[in-house]
């Protein structure tokens, strides 16, 4: 029989015992260092959500006043036309021409108003008929005119930076 120098498995298995507070300090740290993390993650996400909320507030002040004075420039431009029309019922006098011809001027000054500000005049006298921008109120025989074309205009169109405002109410040319 052989003699073996007696060992004891558990001990031969068991790993040398070093610092148990090691893993500890270092699982510890990590968690420190996440809750770090993390707090200052939530306080970017809070400003960040502030400075969204302050935008979304600032551009709905902003839709605001560009609705309220979103005329300001095209009713300072009428004001002259007022002005004209005031002194012309004003004036006294018995002269109908006269007062024609400063209702032609007034018009004039109206339709160069408009006109810069993007409004255009429908009169389609003669024309072919368009539904896009004519509505036909009636159709007549017409030796005048081909088929399909504007005879009369009972009212003028108008366009808005090309897009149709009001159509030209027309009376549309049939078979002679």
């Amino acid at each position: 029989m052989t003699t073996e120098p007696n060992q004891d498995p558990a001990a031969q298995s068991a790993p040398v015992e070093s610092d148990n507070h090691d893993p500890e300090s270092q699982l510890a740290a990590q968690l420190d260092a996440a809750n770090q993390e993390l707090n200052n993650l939530r306080e970017s996400m809070l400003r960040e959500r502030a400075d969204l909320e302050n935008q979304r507030k600032r551009l709905t002040r902003d839709v605001e006043m560009a609705r309220k004075f979103a005329n300001e420039r095209l009713l300072s431009a009428l004001l002259p036309v007022i002005d004209s029309l005031e002194a012309g019922l004003q004036a006294s006098g018995d002269d109908a021409d006269a007062l024609r011809q400063g209702v032609e001027l007034t018009l004039k000054q109206l339709l160069k108003v408009t006109g810069d500000n993007g409004l255009v005049e429908v009169n389609p006298a003669g024309q072919p008929f368009n539904p896009e921008h004519h509505e036909a109120m009636s159709t007549v025989a017409s030796a005048e005119h081909p088929p399909g074309h504007v005879v009369q205009v009972y009212q003028k169109g108008w366009l808005l930076n090309e897009r149709l405002l009001r159509p030209a109410l027309v009376v549309v040319s049939g078979d002679a």
